[in-house]
């Protein structure tokens, strides 16, 4: 077992002295006033040091080096308040420390940089980057070689990118291209580009595996590459549900530090195929027909989401449908078991339409909601957009609203990551949910309204599926990303200037 490194001494900053110390795990330096007495104390995680660099050096908003022989400068991860009562912002602190002699800046560079690769193990080396300059407001390459790159390059990281002219551009590269020697693959983009980058991972492991995507009954195989997202879209609901803000460089941030989220996925087939993978809402009903409904009013951007569901919501639909699945062990994972990841689904339902909804259990929330009063399902949805704790005011809203009906009208169940199905079809209910003629709205992780007949179609994280009839199996952990889940934000402060 090798020796803990440590070093300690004086170290100046600007005028200020310092009582600096190395450990193996954290680096502290202690303000020490004329009396050689303490004073405030500043301790980074050797995890979280993004890089060291000789000299008094910057890197954002552009490079400047001042070499000098005796001063070295620490970048690292900075935490600060993103307004709301969850989720933090990274930013990259800095702090330019003058030594006695140059023999002693070299001493500590060197001492840095090794704890560095002793207790960082995981950081990527080299990264398959795929830019989409269509997305959101077209500004990804912008974002990536401002704001990006120059992190990347300050941790070591190699990157190799390409800037996608096409759909589906990068899901064909990594079926088909060499991915020897990359440590996981970026998208710059919003949900649809990570789509494509999660279906390119899964089919390509599954190939190299000899395993068949579109028989439902084979377990896959998980993806040995991680996946970063730097969010840049229209829409970037991974991101948010994942890190807990959508900001560029907190992203970068946990890519370069190596941070480590499994996710659950799920497979969705119909007639014996693989159609789409999903990670975050699998909706009949309200959300499929808000979905469509957009499709048509692209040219208003995101505000379409806003019109669509009013007018959704205004015509008061509901469908006929059929529903079978397979429940999760109730010790295991339950809708009601007040514990979460912290992890919400996106923007506008800031902390979830499933709050006790997990990452990586094996598991996802079926939610089904029977034809009910508009009021009732209205103030049913209000509470998703809240930034309130909605643990316990969401299925407080689920229990009021059955029992105000004169028969339960909602039901909220755990899927068995062994295997879930949901069926829906036009010839009518019976089965395992209903044996008379009832109306009910189905979704996974999702909401649907009432009233009409017709047919709706599903929505697969953001995706249309034309069909009805489907079968989901939930595959765990089968993906990892670049992050850690959403941290408490509820202590930190704003943010401030960082220490120079």
């Amino acid at each position: 077992m090798e020796p803990e490194l440590r070093l300690e001494s004086s170290l100046w900053v600007g005028n200020k002295r310092y009582r600096a110390v190395l450990t193996g795990w954290h680096f502290n330096w202690t303000e020490v006033d004329k009396k050689n007495r303490e004073k405030k104390t500043i301790s980074v995680p050797v995890a979280e040091v993004v890089g060291v660099e000789e000299g008094r050096v910057d890197v954002l908003p552009q490079k400047s080096v001042e070499d000098t022989d005796k001063d070295f400068t620490v970048f690292y991860v900075k935490r600060c308040s993103s307004g709301s009562s969850y989720g933090l912002l990274w930013r990259l602190g800095r702090t330019q420390f003058s030594c006695p002699s140059r023999v002693l800046r070299d001493q500590w560079t060197k001492h840095l940089r090794t704890a560095l690769k002793t207790h960082s193990p995981l950081r990527p080396h080299r990264l398959l980057v795929f830019i989409n300059p269509f997305g959101g407001k077209k500004k990804g390459r912008q974002i990536y070689h401002s704001l990006v790159a120059p992190l990347f390059e300050l941790a070591g990281i190699s990157s190799h990118v390409i800037v996608t002219e096409r759909a589906n551009q990068a899901r064909d590269h990594l079926l088909k291209k060499d991915l020897t020697g990359f440590d996981g693959v970026v998208c710059v983009g919003g949900d649809g580009m990570f789509s494509e980058i999660l279906h390119g991972l899964i089919g390509r492991t599954q190939q190299e595996a000899g395993l068949c995507e579109n028989d439902p009954a084979v377990t896959l195989q998980p993806c040995p590459l991680h996946i970063g997202i730097i969010p840049a879209g229209s829409t970037d609901c991974v991101c948010y549900a994942t890190v807990g803000v959508i900001d560029p460089v907190t992203s970068a941030l946990h890519i370069i530090i190596g941070d480590s989220q499994p996710l659950d996925v799920g497979s969705v087939h119909q007639a014996s195929a693989l159609v789409h993978y999903s990670v975050s809402l699998l909706g009949y009903g309200f959300y499929g027909d808000v979905l469509a409904e957009s499709e048509k009013h692209r040219w208003m951007g995101p505000l379409r989401y806003d019109y669509s569901g009013t007018k959704v919501y205004l015509s008061n639909r509901s469908y006929a449908g059929i529903v079978q699945y397979l429940p999760a062990d109730p010790v295991l994972s339950s809708p009601r078991d007040r514990t979460r990841c912290l992890s919400g689904s996106c923007p506008k339902s800031p902390l979830g339409l499933s709050p006790s909804a997990h990452l990586a259990d094996g598991t996802g929330d079926l939610i089904l909601v029977w034809d009910t009063h508009p009021l009732g399902f209205l103030k049913f949805l209000y509470r998703h957009t809240s930034t309130q704790d909605q643990k316990r005011k969401v299925y407080e809203d689920i229990e009021a609203m059955s029992a105000a009906l004169d028969e339960e009208r909602v039901y909220v169940e755990t899927v068995s990551r062994n295997g879930s199905q949901q069926q829906l079809a036009e010839r009518g209910t019976g089965g395992e949910v209903t044996n008379e003629q009832k109306t009910a709205d189905l979704f996974l992780c999702g909401l649907c309204c009432s009233k009409a007949p017709a047919v709706s179609v599903w929505n697969c994280d953001g995706e249309i599926l034309p069909f009805t009839e489907i079968l989901c199996r939930i595959h765990g952990q089968l993906v990892r990303l670049y992050a850690r889940g959403i941290e408490d934000g509820a202590a930190v402060d704003s943010c401030s200037e960082e220490i120079d």
